[in-house]
């Protein structure tokens, strides 16, 4: 099992109103990683994701394409140390 981490993800492009939330919660809950995600004022989504490191490195893969409908620009990604995330959810 590895290490349990933590990556705070920013991700720009065509990635609101195209389910990128709702794809992210499924995708998260399908790796067992916790955290949550939310829609940014500036039309960017924003990531929290914890748990073990190859989980959280295939939903931060996963941001790189996001749902159907998104058109991923840019990802932008600081990790940092786990601070016990329980579930994930939708932040608004």
């Amino acid at each position: 099992m590895s290490k349990r981490t933590r990556a705070h993800v920013f991700v720009s492009g065509t990635v609101q109103g195209v389910s990128f939330r709702a794809t992210t919660r499924d995708t998260a809950r399908q790796h067992g990683v916790e955290g949550w995600v939310r829609n940014l004022n500036d039309g960017r989504v924003e990531a929290v994701f914890e748990g073990p490191g190859d989980d959280v490195d295939a939903l931060v893969e996963f941001c790189h394409e996001g749902s159907s409908a998104a058109r991923v620009e840019d990802v932008d990604v600081t990790d940092k140390e786990p601070q016990g995330e329980s579930g994930f959810r939708v932040r608004w």
